[in-house]
């Protein structure tokens, strides 16, 4: 089976109208930079986008909110993005709020085959509205369902024509867990190599996840904070 592809445009080729799309990243770290705006090029409306984060108004998933793109946006953190506020106050965007470990688990149940998982965080909480829970040893937990996302789309630092992948840093946050999860995943890497050129001991992701995989280009890498010491004079 060949999963290379030629570029992101070729890699997104057949992601419509209301499909419900994983992202990768943290902050702006391990950003699918190209695969983002390939969809922003293709233009599907209505999408479903789970995503630890927003990303900011000119940048990640900021650039499909501007274009009206996301009908809901499944997510942990929100922050620093003016046009994802504007859009939640004026109701434009349905967004569903979760915490950071329940959205990776869930992440992870999808990817493990599991339908749910119970879990205590947002118990007693506005997490909690509407969702079925139970007692376990004196302690209550909420069930929450495994996603359920057509496409997961990654970035990894390298990877290999079999899809293995090996992620860098902070960007092994959301990308190995969302890897595993997607009905079809697809891979944008730093580099591409062939196989038997990764060693077996640093493959974060094996391939047998993985259905489309492309070697990037022109990567920002933006830093979202920087702080400095200025030096003495």
């Amino acid at each position: 089976m060949n999963k290379v592809y030629k570029n992101a445009d070729a890699a997104v080729a057949d992601i419509n109208d209301g499909a419900v799309l994983m992202l990768g990243g943290f902050g702006l770290c391990g950003i699918p930079e190209n695969s983002i705006a390939a969809l922003v090029k293709k233009g599907p409306k209505n999408l479903t986008c789970i995503s630890n984060n927003a990303g900011v108004d000119d940048f990640g998933i900021g650039l499909m909110l501007q274009q009206k793109q996301v009908k809901k946006m499944v997510s942990s953190y929100v922050g620093e993005n003016a046009e994802f506020e504007r859009q939640l106050l004026s109701g434009e965007l349905e967004v569903e709020l979760i915490p950071q470990g329940t959205l990776a688990t869930r992440c992870m149940a999808a990817g493990y085959g599991m339908p749910a998982i119970f879990t205590p965080a947002g118990v007693g909480t506005e997490v909690a509205e509407g969702k079925e829970s139970r007692v376990f040893n004196d302690k209550e937990y909420l069930l929450e369902y495994a996603f359920d996302a057509d496409f997961a789309i990654v970035k990894a630092w390298k990877g290999d024509t079999d899809g293995n992948l090996i992620f860098k840093d902070t960007a092994r946050n959301f990308n190995p867990l969302m890897a595993m999860a997607g009905k079809i995943t697809i891979a944008e890497v730093d580099e591409l190599v062939e196989p038997g050129e990764l060693d077996p001991n640093t493959i974060h992701t094996p391939g047998i996840y993985v259905h489309r995989i492309f070697e990037g280009v022109n990567y920002e890498k933006r830093i979202e904070q920087r702080t400095v010491t200025k030096s003495a004079k």
